[in-house]
């Protein structure tokens, strides 16, 4: 039952993308097809009556032979009107296929024009302008500096620059590290009472 009802709810979608224009091209279409069908009848009927003139001129029997050849006749030309209906159906249905990719491409360029409006809005170009002037602003204020310092400073005050900067290094990793402490371990305290009291000993024994 679950598989059932999920194949309806699934042929109701597929019908909803269905627009009217797929529909009169599958008419159009289905025209056509009955159109194609009919010229073969009609070929197949052309080519009898034509086979049975013929018979009735050899058996002397003209007039009709006349009549089958005027039928004949009217059948070509409802084969030629047949021809400019399926010209006509054909180039409707190019028009149709055309027109729905159309307004599928006007429809994207809509959608496009529409996020390019909500982007201005969001920044216009004044704003991007100003950006760019203050990024660039701030790089030729940087390169100024570097080249002040590079032209004003001698080789000993580059010396002295980087020294000074070794010593602030040196000086926070030091800061980092945990002071000694002096006391003595109490291993160590215990160990060396143990020392002392055994050299009194043998101090007394001797």
């Amino acid at each position: 039952m679950g598989g059932l009802f999920s194949s309806k709810g699934k042929d109701k979608k597929t019908e909803s993308r269905v627009t009217e224009q797929d529909k009169a091209v599958l008419q159009l279409k289905q025209q056509r097809d009955k159109l194609k069908q009919y010229q073969k009848k009609i070929n197949v009927q052309i080519e009898k009556d034509r086979t049975v003139a013929k018979q009735l001129l050899h058996d002397g029997r003209k007039d009709k032979a006349k009549l089958m050849l005027r039928k004949k006749k009217f059948q070509e030309s409802l084969l030629e009107k047949t021809d400019g209906q399926l010209d006509n159906i054909d180039r409707m249905v190019t028009d149709l296929e055309f027109a729905q990719v159309e307004s599928q491409v006007v429809q994207g360029l809509k959608v496009g024009n529409e996020s390019l409006k909500k982007l201005h809005q969001l920044l216009s170009l004044e704003d991007v302008e100003k950006i760019m002037d203050e990024t660039r602003e701030g790089i030729e204020y940087q390169q100024e500096i570097d080249d002040l310092l590079s032209g004003g400073l001698s080789a000993q005050d580059e010396d002295d620059v980087l020294a000074e900067l070794d010593a602030i290094v040196q000086a926070e990793v030091t800061d980092e590290l945990p002071d000694v402490p002096d006391d003595e371990l109490p291993e160590e305290k215990r160990k060396e009472r143990a020392r002392k009291e055994k050299r009194q000993a043998e101090a007394l024994a001797s």
